[in-house]
């Protein structure tokens, strides 16, 4: 069984950062990650990032490639491709899925969030097709289609008025009577000519054949229910936190993200937390894309950083 100073889970930017400090300080080190490479949601960023203090970058990738930089000569074990099944904060051990189990004198959960899911019929089975994972990356795809998108925060409202420059149409569908996005956003959704709000409705089943061809929705004020011919889906609903492993072992607030004081310690000595999973109300450090016109007429809009949204946290990511 192997024993270190400090195991930290996840691999993103703050389990980096994480890494290199401890590293720094002279503590053996292992950070466990299991993707196939380092940088977590960094991946999918596909906007400019231009208020990150000190740097800008063309995209995610461009950043995660200066992050890879500063620790490349850093001394600290990577583990790639490793799942962790179980942190057992008794013991101080952190079991992985291939049998095997690691001890640590400190634990540092750094598993960031993912975006929440409508959890319908549908919405795995049209994955790649016709599902869309970005607005900014997969925009010239909604060229000449319609295109509905779920949810009514700021996140849903950029992408509609990101898309509306290519798709022939728009629909936003969101739970409440009014959007929660910024007013401005709001506003100027309104005035594109090609982008309807469908307040008071859910999205119950995503339909198709070898592609999206439709959408159901049900009014939740009156129970009508209706269908939509669309060819794809972009689902922007928010994040939730990756705190799983923690899960009845140290405090969550009620929205699941672990608690943590001004020292990242949780309530448990020797576990701690750090980046999007204990952080519910961290700030996105990109732009909105310019968007690429296609050949008609030119709109403008004016665009801000957005609430909290799956990967649209420490980042942008329409």
């Amino acid at each position: 069984m192997r024993m270190v100073d400090v195991a930290i889970v996840g691999g993103g930017p703050a389990g980096m950062s994480a890494a290199l400090w401890c590293a720094d300080l002279g503590l053996d080190t292992l950070l466990i990650e299991r993707s196939v490479g380092l940088g977590g949601q960094l991946a999918n960023i596909f906007n400019p990032i231009t208020n990150y203090l000190g740097a800008t970058a063309a995209n995610g990738d461009e950043l995660r490639a200066r992050f890879l930089d500063s620790i490349r000569d850093s001394k600290f074990e990577r583990r790639m491709e490793t799942h962790v099944t179980n942190i057992d904060p008794a013991s101080m051990s952190i079991h992985l899925g291939d049998g095997s189990e690691t001890k640590s004198k400190a634990i540092v959960l750094a598993t960031g969030v993912r975006r929440r899911r409508l959890d319908i019929p549908g919405e795995n089975e049209f994955r790649g097709k016709g599902i869309l994972e970005s607005g900014a990356r997969d925009r010239q795809l909604t060229l000449g289609k319609r295109v509905m998108i779920v949810g009514g925060g700021d996140a849903a409202m950029e992408n509609a008025l990101l898309l509306s420059e290519f798709a022939t149409e728009v629909l936003v569908a969101f739970r409440r009577k009014e959007p929660t996005a910024r007013s401005e956003f709001v506003e100027s959704a309104r005035g594109r000519n090609n982008i309807r709000l469908l307040s008071d409705t859910v999205v119950t089943t995503i339909s198709g054949n070898a592609k999206i061809e439709s959408a159901e929705l049900k009014n939740i004020r009156d129970d009508h229910t209706s269908r939509e011919a669309v060819d794809a889906v972009l689902i922007r609903i928010g994040v939730e936190p990756n705190s799983e492993l923690l899960d009845g072992k140290v405090e969550l607030d009620e929205r699941r993200y672990v608690v943590v004081n001004g020292l990242a310690e949780t309530d448990l000595p020797g576990i701690f937390a750090v980046g999007d999973v204990a952080n519910p109300i961290a700030p996105r450090s990109t732009r909105p894309p310019e968007p690429e016109r296609p050949p008609r007429s030119r709109r403008s809009a004016t665009l801000r950083r957005s609430e909290l949204d799956p990967t649209d946290r420490l980042h942008r990511c329409p």
